[in-house]
């Protein structure tokens, strides 16, 4: 064993350079990936040719078909001057639900086609697993698709397939040179390889070159990356050769595109080829390791999901890249002169995509809208809608690197409640295990079954870290294990990958080998990690995976995973079969609890939202990066992966006692709401920041657990349809050019409440975008705002005040008395707030259940829809009752609805000291208090005491 000092000095000649600062040299440009830049010069060479320029795939008339809502054919590539050509199929598939897949694959290629390392079991055709892991329905096919019967038939060069929701949407599939135009109503949307971008590199034998050799194309464009590629001193040996597959996508009319998380730049992407304000490298996704990363930059990031919507005024489309390899996209603009089938301002601006993927299939989907949510409702059917959280999970939770001992961490527990500091969650970082071995604990934690405990007298939770890396070391039976049953990563040669990350010496579970999952679950029983309890929960880290000795912080891509996939094939899917691997484990580690997870993962993929809640990384304590997090975590929302948040105070440094409280006040509104820092950071617990501090951050945290009810109602919604949680204002008012591009300031579910963060130092007024000419109320005093529809209004905002409006026309519950933490405020009365519009109506809803287990499954739940109009507000159930009440919702007959709030009450209520309550046959009266308008505030109402059970049908009367 060594010493704790000479492993300090290991572990820092190991860590990453980007472990102190990040340098982008450490990361790889697209002129460093060697497929990005042969995809890239081939864009060049094309728009240099103009109009000489002629893509070599052409789709074999004969071979075209439309059976059973598919279009299937061969497309040919030549691929020299000879003639020569390779056989790639080509599906185009049209779903029930209106999505359209373009998938083209190669003919399996002979073994006398390429030489593959014997002792690896390299697969040898193109990596074609991952809808296995991604996609979860969605895929019924449209049998009504049909080919078009007019003019179009005349022509052999192309077919036009009618298909969707009352055949509203075409395929129009030209053959040479192939490309798809896809059209709305009459209307194109989408084309693709309308400028002659695809490109499949072919499966070749390697050959060596000779000079003057012109009859193989692959051997003169070899720039030494074909078949192997060195950066940062690390050789990537390619046994299959060049396999990358790239595609031009444009959108029609459309100048803002969003998406393709996660990046630090703005919501609405900026071009990638260089410019005033614009970026010179294509944004990336390839997860890594990236401590301290840039801002304002498409460098990678932690996870990628490859979905990019286009929005224009009335009009949302989308294309969805299903690829799990090294991707790279570029983006540029094009102004057009007219396009009169195209509606709105933006009608006069094409954006094109260039999509690049290092191997694997080409496989995209996609959506023809019309709205963002018709969009994401149609990508959360393919790839899942996120996981219906424990509600404990959306409460604040309180971590840092680390708590010492589990007399620390009960001392953190009192102090919060010595304080009034509500929280549910605290978690333990690495230093709880013993020399970092995961289900082991350090001698401080001498009793964490009794840590345990006592946290769960007060309602709250443990998440403890496991990562994918296991110690190599004498003595431990987890790695011992894992060898001996052959469930690890292997490197090229075919033995067990042996790389270093923080226990040192580390071997990686293969979360891609359905053996290593059933013994990944055997771990987390009780029996076998010991000091756990049904209170305890996971955080999945260093999972993209980080190696600290590997390529880019990463796992080398030629390791080889399970079924003899190769780690380039997979990388971006690592993550998510770790995180998945942890949640089957949860599930099972108990017959018969099924309490719903939760796992926090740190890389993620498409489908990742099914299994829990990622966060933004490691971030710093500085202005500009709370700044940063609004715009990710609303790209993440409409990415399809809303259960997100950043590091509230900054993981690195130490944020000064504005910043910090500023950061709490964003949090608030973050969905994963998670307070960390750093080992090296000073301690911060809210009660910690002094006065006027404490008060202040703890009355915003006050702000957030009286919410809950909201944003559990936001969470059902995102689970059941794929609705953002936090809705950028291009989603809110999809015809409102101007708040396209806003992305400092959102709307939250369906509250009607508009946040805009303080993400400045001093600054005490906020500048809030006001995009239409409803009323608008502050949401602390209900003064009206004085608004114009797409003007900016200036908003007092001192440090103890949250900038948040009430727009009229909505309504939410919330509940108002104080508790410590959100399993103690399970049972307690509704408060229902309504503010009214200008018309004199709000309407909202309310859903709740046993915010734990999967009973709602089977109906346990309540739905309740408001709606005040005139003088009613009236609640009714949105689903019918189940026939059956479990033990939750008959004790739900005893939680009401205690106090209705009406902002913008009409003045004819002003002679009413009561109203009418009718439920269940019953009537009764409730004190009702009117307060006229002053001073700019709106006149409300309060009708107090109504006791009307949450889950009745009710009606209440001010007449």
């Amino acid at each position: 064993m060594r010493s704790s000092v000479v492993w300090a000095c290991l572990a820092a000649a190991l860590l990453p350079q980007s472990a102190v600062a990040v340098k982008e040299h450490d990361f790889k440009k697209c002129d460093q990936s060697g497929f990005c830049k042969r995809n890239r010069a081939l864009a060049d060479n094309a728009a240099a040719s103009g109009a000489d320029w002629a893509s070599p795939y052409t789709v074999l008339a004969d071979s075209a078909s439309v059976k059973d809502g598919q279009f299937q054919a061969t497309i040919l590539k030549t691929i020299n001057a000879q003639g020569d050509t390779v056989r790639l199929p080509l599906t185009v598939s049209f779903t029930q639900s209106g999505v359209a897949r373009v998938t083209v694959d190669e003919e399996r290629r002979q073994n006398k086609d390429i030489e593959l390392r014997h002792d690896s079991k390299v697969r040898k055709e193109r990596y074609n697993e991952a809808e296995k892991l991604v996609l979860v329905g969605g895929l019924e096919l449209d049998k009504t698709a049909a080919v078009v019967e007019d003019d179009f038939e005349a022509s052999t060069n192309q077919k036009v397939v009618r298909y969707g929701p009352e055949g509203q949407f075409e395929a129009h599939i030209q053959y040479s040179p192939f490309s798809v135009e896809f059209k709305r109503d009459g209307a194109t949307e989408i084309k693709i390889n309308d400028r002659g971008l695809f490109n499949m590199d072919h499966w070749r034998a390697k050959v060596e070159p000779k000079e003057g050799d012109a009859t193989d194309a692959a051997a003169n464009e070899d720039d030494g990356t074909l078949w192997e590629e060195t950066f940062g001193g690390n050789t990537d040996t390619k046994p299959r050769g060049p396999e990358s597959v790239g595609l031009d996508i444009s959108f029609v009319g459309y100048d803002h595109v969003y998406g393709i998380p996660s990046h630090t730049g703005p919501l609405s992407l900026k071009e990638t080829r260089g410019g005033d304000g614009k970026y010179s490298e294509p944004y990336r996704l390839y997860n890594l390791d990236v401590f301290e990363y840039i801002l304002d930059s498409p460098m990678t990031l932690y996870g990628a999901i490859p979905f990019m919507q286009a929005h224009r005024q009335g009009s949302t489309v989308g294309v969805f890249w299903l690829n799990a390899a090294e991707t790279w996209i570029d983006i540029t603009k094009q102004k057009v002169k007219s396009n009169p089938m195209a509606l709105g301002a933006g009608a006069e601006t094409d954006t094109q995509t260039h999509w690049m993927s290092e191997s694997g299939l080409l496989d995209v989907f996609v959506f023809l809208g019309p709205t963002t949510q018709d969009v994401l409702k149609n990508y959360g059917e393919l790839t899942g809608y996120t996981a219906l959280p424990q509600e404990s999970a959306i409460g604040y939770q309180q971590c840092r690197w680390n708590y010492v001992s589990d007399d620390d961490v009960k001392d953190v527990d009192r102090k919060m409640d010595k304080f009034g500091i509500p929280y549910d969650i605290i978690w333990l970082d690495i230093e709880y295990t013993d020399g970092k071995k995961y289900f082991t604990w350090d001698e401080k934690f001498a009793d964490p079954k009794g840590m345990v405990e006592r946290l769960d007298e007060h309602g709250r939770k443990l998440v403890v870290i496991i990562d994918p890396h296991i110690k190599n070391v004498d003595n431990y039976p987890v790695v011992a294990e894992m060898k001996q049953k052959e469930l690890a990563v292997k490197n090229k040669d075919g033995s067990i990958f042996e790389g270093w990350c923080w226990p040192g010496s580390s071997h990686w579970i293969d979360a891609f080998n359905p053996k290593a999952i059933d013994w990944w679950k055997t771990l987390f029983t009780y029996a076998s990690f010991k000091g756990t309890a049904e209170n305890v929960f996971i955080w999945n880290d260093m999972n993209e995976p980080s190696v600290f000795n590997g390529p880019e912080t990463t796992m080398p891509k030629d390791n080889v995973h399970h079924d003899g996939w190769e780690h380039r094939d997979v990388h971006n899917l690592n993550g998510m079969t770790f995180h998945n691997a942890t949640y089957q484990a949860l599930l099972s580690r108990k017959a018969g609890e099924l309490r719903r997870p939760f796992i926090l993962t740190r890389s993620f993929f498409a489908g990742s939202q099914r299994l829990g809640a990622m966060w933004t990384g490691d971030n710093q304590a500085s202005w500009d990066h709370l700044a940063a997090a609004t715009p990710m975590l609303l790209s993440q929302g409409i990415a399809g992966f809303p259960f997100a948040g950043a590091d509230v105070g900054g993981f690195f440094g130490n944020p000064d006692k504005e910043l910090q409280t500023r950061w709490y006040q964003a949090g608030v509104f973050y969905p994963f709401f998670r307070g960390h820092a750093h080992i090296d950071s000073r301690r911060r617990e809210p009660y910690m920041a002094g006065e006027p501090y404490t008060t202040i951050i703890t009355a915003a945290l006050r702000l957030r657990y009286s919410l809950l009810p909201a944003f559990y109602t936001a969470f059902h919604a995102a689970h059941t349809d794929g609705t953002p949680i936090l809705k950028p204002l291009f989603y809110t008012h999809p015809d409102v050019e101007s708040a396209f591009a806003v992305d400092d300031e959102f709307f939250v579910g369906s509250t009607g409440l508009l946040v805009k963060p303080i993400v400045d130092a001093g600054k005490e007024v906020a500048a809030m975008y006001i995009p239409d000419a409803e009323v608008y109320y502050d949401y602390f005093d209900y003064s009206v705002v004085p608004t114009e529809a797409g003007k900016v209004t200036q908003m007092p905002a001192p440090l103890d005040t949250i900038p948040v409006l009430m727009r009229g026309g909505h309504a939410f519950a919330r509940r108002d008395q104080p508790r410590r933490s959100s399993q103690l405020m399970k049972f307690d009365d509704y408060t229902l707030v309504a503010a009214l519009s200008k018309s004199g109506k709000a309407e909202g809803e309310l859903y709740v259940d046993d915010g734990d287990s999967f009973d709602y499954e089977k109906g346990q739940y309540i739905h309740q829809r408001f709606v005040l109009e005139g003088s009613t507000v009236s609640s009714k159930a949105v689903d019918a009752p189940p026939k059956k009440a479990g033990k939750w919702l008959k004790a739900m007959d005893d939680v009401h609805v205690d106090k209705i709030v009406v902002v913008g009450a009409p003045a004819s209520w002003s002679g009413f000291s009561a109203a009418t309550v009718t439920s269940g046959g019953k009537t009764w009266t409730a004190p009702l208090d009117y307060v006229p308008p002053s001073g700019g505030r709106a006149a409300f109402a309060i009708v107090r005491h109504v006791g009307v059970r949450v889950g009745a049908d009710w009606e209440v009367a001010v007449v």
